[in-house]
């Protein structure tokens, strides 16, 4: 999903579920940052109406619209929109923490260094509910060879078994020598919980390969879970 959307409904639920015209500032600063998106491209210079002032109106327009609470006839609108203000309604806090952290990460010029990574993606082609940007941020951040080999050096120091903390798996004892300090690591609040802020070890997980993916298997309205949700689903399916 477009993150800059998720910065438009932002918009709209600060302004109380109301629309935002052309001549609000807030609406001119929200355009630009749509148009840097480094997801876009090309597009912005080749169309010079491509997110513009006036098509970031209409957005928020449908956005508010398309509230259950709205009064009279909404626009044209779409699904898209529609699974945003339910993400907003059911988590408005989240969202406008994951808004503010994308507007973080464009305005620092974080975000434009990352490359693109499959798994920001579902196996659909979807992305996220909080944007493929945030996402990809987080998957980033999770393969820094350095900090995960600090993370390995604390656990060993202070004789941490380094095994799963979702499926206890130990890659030394199925792998022998080949596995032997090998682990992965997962984050454990998510970027528009914790911020865009220097990752401390204490925020990473340990996690085997299978668990650190499903942890962020995109599906409706979530990307991220922590290690101790994946157990819940794992408990869930258990015969």
């Amino acid at each position: 999903m477009d993150p800059g959307r998720v910065a438009a409904c932002a918009l709209v639920v600060e302004n109380g579920w109301n629309e935002l015209r052309e001549g609000d500032l807030r609406v001119a600063d929200l355009s630009e940052l749509r148009r840097s998106l480094p997801i876009h491209e090309g597009a912005p210079r080749a169309i010079p109406k491509f997110r513009s002032i006036g098509s970031v109106s209409r957005k928020t327009s449908d956005l508010a619209s398309h509230h259950p609470a709205y009064v009279g006839t909404p626009t044209k609108g779409g699904r898209l929109d529609r699974e945003m203000i339910s993400a907003f309604i059911a988590r408005s806090a989240e969202m406008l923490l994951a808004a503010d952290a994308l507007r973080q990460g464009i305005g620092t010029g974080d975000l434009y260094s990352i490359p693109q990574d499959p798994d920001e993606l579902d196996d659909e082609g979807n992305s996220a509910v909080e944007g493929r940007l945030l996402t990809r941020w987080a998957l980033h951040r999770e393969r820094n060879r350095g900090l995960c080999a600090r993370k390995i050096a604390q656990a060993t120091k202070l004789g941490l078994p380094l095994q799963c903390e979702v499926c206890d798996f130990d890659f030394r004892s199925i792998y022998g020598d080949l596995g032997t300090g090998y682990i992965e690591v997962h984050h454990r609040l998510p970027l528009h919980v914790s911020g865009p802020r220097e990752t401390r070890l204490d925020d990473l997980a340990f996690l085997c390969a299978n668990c650190h993916r499903m942890c962020h298997r995109s599906r409706a309205g979530e990307s991220w879970r922590t290690p101790s949700a994946l157990r819940a689903e794992i408990a869930k399916s258990a015969p």
